[in-house]
C-alpha cells in the first residue's frame, strides 16, 4: 500500500477494507512469514489499525478454513474437500475427503461397545432385522461394516447404528463391527451379546375344506412361528373376502352363498404382524344337504345251553351309503343292547332317525325272527331264520345219538351259521357262528355265536364251535356242573356263544356315521366319539343320543 494515500481516506465511509485490493494484499502479507508489504517494511501502522485488525480477524476463521491445528472439536465447521488439519488430539494430520476427516496414513481403530437389538416388527418370515449400535475407535473410519454370526449377513454405513437384514427367523445371532478408510480396514470388534431374530410367522398350510349350509369349515396346520408365539389365524374366502378368525384349526367361514364355488387362504399372526397368505385351498361348494354313509347294527342274540339251543345270531346289519341328509335337522339315535344270557329274548333294535330299524339278533327260545337267526339245539333241528337284508339263518343241530347233543352256530350278517356235525361214532362238534360283514371303516360286525354239544357219559365231549368274525362268541366246552357261554363282543352286535349251563349274552349294537373330509357336526348328544381317518370324519354312537348336521 502506498504511503502517498491518506490512511484516513482509506478508511472513510466510501472505502471497504475487506474488499480493497491493497488491504487484501496486506492481509495476505500478514499471514506470511515476511514483514514487508508491497516493498514497505514498516507496517506497524497497519498492524495497529483497528479496521485492518478487524478485517484480518474476520478472514482468519474456522469457517474459512484458516484454523489449521487443534483438537477434534476444533475442526473447521464447514470444510471443503481437500482441506488439511493437524489433529493434536489424535496426533495425526487429517484431510477432508468430502464426507469425513481422514487421518493421513493411519488405519482406523476397531469400534467398541457393539450392542444389537432385534427389530422384528413387520419383517417377513426369514427376513429378520437387527439394529446394531457401536462406538467409533480413537481413529474413526469413514465407513463401518456390521457382520452377523452365523450367516455373515452384513451392511455398511457411515455412523451408528446400522441395520442388518435377511436374518433367518427364530435364529440366535451375534455381531461384530469394523471401520474402514482410504488406508485400510480395522480389526473386528468384540462380538455383541446374542439376540434372536424374530419375524412374522410362516404361512399356514390348509389341509382340508368341508362345505356346509352357507358355510365352510377350513382346517389348516401351523408352520414356523417366526420366533414369536402365534396369537391367531385368519381365513379368507375367494370370492367375497369373507373371513373367520380364531386361535386354532378349524375355522368356519359363514355367510357364504350355497351353490357357489369358493377357495380359501389362511394367515397366521404374532406380535410382529401377519404372515403371507397360504396357498389357496381346493375349491368347495356349500350346500344345504350333506352326504353321509351310515352303519346301523342292532344288539346280538344270546346263546342257549347245550341240547336246548345253539349260538346266538348276530344283530341286524344295515348300511346306508351316500345318504343325503338335510342340515339343521336333528336325527335321533337308538343303539340296541344285546339279549341277556337267559336266551328268552332277541337283541334290541337300533335305529338312526326315521331310517328302517335294524332288528336285534335271534335267540333260540325267543319269539319272532332276529336280525340273524340262532343256531338250533336238540336232534336234527333247523336253525332259526334271519331277517332278509339284515342277517342269515342259524345252523342246524346234529342227530341225537346215545346222549350226545350237538348244537348249531348262530347266523351272522355275512353268512349262515354252521350246522353241527353228525358223526355217529365220536361226540363230534358244535357248529361255528356265521361271519359278520365288513363295513367301510374296515371292521367286521354282527358275527354269530358258536354252537356246542353235550355228552352224558363223556369224556370225550363234543368240541366247541367258534364265534363268527364280527363279535361272535366261541362256545364253551362241556364241564361237569355246566358252564356259562361266552358273551358276544360289545358294540359289534355279536351273538353269544352256546354254553352247557347258560348261554352267553349278546353284544350291544353300534351306529357309525361317516362324512367326507374334516367335518364338525352342529351339535350332538349321547357323547359320540368323533375321529378322523383316511380323509373322513366318523361319529360313533355306542349309546342313545342325537346328531344335528
Amino acid at each position: 500500500m502506498s504511503r502517498i494515500r491518506d490512511i484516513a481516506n482509506l478508511f472513510s465511509a466510501n472505502t471497504s477494507a475487506a474488499t480493497d485490493s491493497e488491504v487484501s494484499a496486506a492481509i495476505s502479507a500478514h499471514n506470511s512469514s515476511t514483514t514487508t508489504v508491497h516493498g514497505i517494511s514498516d507496517t506497524s501502522a497497519l498492524a495497529t489499525s483497528t479496521s485492518v485488525t478487524s478485517a484480518i480477524s474476520t478472514h482468519n476463521t474456522t469457517a474459512n478454513g484458516h484454523v489449521k491445528r487443534g483438537n477434534t472439536a476444533s475442526r473447521p465447521a464447514s470444510p471443503t474437500t481437500g482441506d488439511m488439519y493437524m489433529n493434536t488430539q489424535l496426533g495425526y494430520p487429517e484431510f477432508y475427503e468430502g464426507t469425513a476427516w481422514i487421518p493421513i496414513g493411519a488405519d482406523p481403530s476397531a469400534p467398541s461397545s457393539v450392542v444389537a437389538t432385534n427389530s422384528g416388527s413387520g419383517r417377513a418370515f426369514n427376513d429378520g432385522q437387527a439394529s446394531v449400535a457401536f462406538t467409533a475407535g480413537t481413529v474413526p473410519g469413514s465407513t463401518y461394516t456390521i457382520t452377523s454370526s452365523p450367516g455373515s449377513y452384513y451392511n455398511t454405513g457411515s455412523s451408528s447404528p446400522i441395520l442388518v437384514e435377511g436374518l433367518q427367523s427364530n435364529t440366535s445371532y451375534t455381531f461384530t463391527a469394523t471401520a474402514s478408510n482410504v488406508y485400510g480396514t480395522s480389526a473386528a470388534s468384540s462380538a455383541s451379546s446374542a439376540i434372536t431374530a424374530t419375524t412374522v410367522p410362516q404361512a399356514p398350510s390348509i389341509t382340508s375344506v368341508t362345505g356346509g349350509n352357507a358355510q365352510v369349515s377350513v382346517a389348516f396346520s401351523a408352520n414356523a412361528n417366526g420366533g414369536s408365539s402365534i396369537t391367531g389365524y385368519t381365513v379368507t374366502s375367494s370370492p367375497g373376502g369373507l373371513t373367520a378368525t380364531g386361535s386354532s384349526s378349524p375355522l368356519i367361514v359363514t355367510g357364504l352363498t350355497n351353490g357357489t364355488s369358493y377357495t380359501f387362504t389362511a394367515v397366521a399372526t404374532n406380535a410382529n404382524g401377519s404372515s403371507a397368505a397360504s396357498s389357496a385351498s381346493s375349491s368347495v361348494t356349500p350346500v344345504n344337504d350333506i352326504t353321509t354313509d351310515i352303519l346301523v347294527v342292532a344288539g346280538g342274540g344270546a346263546g342257549n345251553h347245550a341240547s336246548s339251543g345253539g349260538g346266538g345270531g348276530g344283530g341286524g346289519f344295515l348300511s346306508f351309503t351316500s345318504q343325503v341328509l338335510t342340515r339343521g335337522i336333528s336325527f335321533a339315535i337308538e343303539v340296541g343292547g344285546g339279549a341277556p344270557n337267559n336266551g328268552n329274548s332277541n337283541g334290541s333294535p337300533s335305529s338312526f332317525g326315521s331310517l328302517t330299524q335294524a332288528v336285534g339278533g335271534g335267540s333260540w327260545n325267543a319269539t319272532g325272527t332276529g336280525g340273524s337267526g340262532a343256531g338250533a339245539g336238540g336232534s336234527n333241528v333247523s336253525g332259526k331264520p334271519g331277517t332278509p337284508g339284515q342277517g342269515n339263518a342259524g345252523g342246524g343241530s346234529g342227530v341225537y345219538l346215545s346222549d350226545i347233543y350237538r348244537d348249531g352256530g348262530g347266523g351272522g350278517a355275512g353268512a349262515v351259521g354252521q350246522t353241527a356235525s353228525n358223526n355217529s361214532t365220536v361226540p363230534g362238534s358244535g357248529g361255528n357262528g356265521g361271519a359278520g360283514l365288513q363295513w367301510l371303516n374296515g371292521s367286521y360286525y354282527a358275527g354269530g355265536g358258536g354252537g356246542n354239544g353235550w355228552y352224558r357219559y363223556g369224556p370225550p365231549y363234543p368240541s366247541a364251535g367258534s364265534g363268527g368274525i364280527g363279535g361272535g362268541a366261541n362256545a364253551v366246552v362241556y364241564s361237569v356242573g355246566g358252564s356259562a357261554g361266552n358273551p358276544g363282543s360289545q358294540n359289534t352286535g355279536g351273538g353269544g356263544g352256546n354254553g352247557t349251563g347258560t348261554g352267553g349274552a349278546g353284544g350291544s349294537g353300534i351306529i357309525i356315521i361317516r362324512i367326507s373330509g374334516n367335518y364338525t357336526a352342529q351339535s350332538t348328544t349321547g357323547s359320540p366319539q368323533r375321529s378322523e381317518s383316511g380323509g373322513y370324519t366318523y361319529y360313533t354312537f355306542n349309546n342313545a343320543g342325537s346328531i344335528t348336521f
